[in-house]
């Protein structure tokens, strides 16, 4: 079924990057009952400055937790985009915010799909759920974690006063990536860039 899956998350501090990971994580080990690791990077700074969390989710333990060459890489920043792209492997997946980050050509054996998740963010009232709603859009796109589980994570890592709105949040990327694959599958193609 899933081997192991060595995913990268990349953004600015105060995105929620670290959370996303986390969230991640604990859905493949508390919901999917599988082995994940997460590790996390910042720059100087607190807030601005760059981030990533690095998620290894396995079927066996996870004897080594750093992901140097992901076999998913997801942008909320341009930097964390630039700094990472060359280490997706052949025929990678590749998901970016398309508000926060220009791309160039990509290899063509990478899966590519993107997002204008900090403007779906903001249309539901807070841009701080971008990272929600690339969470969802992420579900539909990879079956690396199942999504009730994905949800049921997400759901207990928020505010319980957020919980509502997060889950619109994570429904509209969903919903936006789940049309993103409809349309393909009409087309017959194998990505959108």
């Amino acid at each position: 079924m899933l081997n192991e899956k060595h995913i990268v998350i990349t953004g600015f501090g105060g995105q929620g990057i670290v959370l996303t990971g986390s969230i991640l994580g604990k859905a493949a080990t508390i919901y999917d009952d599988v082995h994940a690791t997460m590790t996390q990077s910042y720059g100087p700074e607190a807030r601005g400055g760059s981030c990533s969390s690095q998620v290894v989710i396995s079927d066996q333990e996870v004897a080594f937790p750093a992901v140097e060459h992901p076999q998913v890489l997801i942008c909320m920043s341009q930097e964390g985009y630039q700094n990472n792209l060359p280490s997706l492997v052949e025929g990678g997946l590749l998901l970016w915010d398309t508000d926060l980050v220009e791309t160039g050509e990509h290899d063509p054996s990478w899966q590519t799909f993107h997002v204008p998740a900090t403007r779906f963010a903001e249309e539901l009232g807070n841009k701080m759920m971008a990272n929600i709603v690339m969470l969802g859009f992420f579900s539909a796109l990879s079956d690396v974690v199942s999504v009730e589980a994905l949800r049921e994570s997400m759901l207990g890592s928020v505010p319980p006063r957020t919980k509502e709105v997060n889950s619109q949040a994570f429904d509209r990327g969903r919903q936006y990536g789940q049309a993103i694959l409809k349309s393909l599958e009409k087309q017959g193609g194998q990505e959108a860039s």
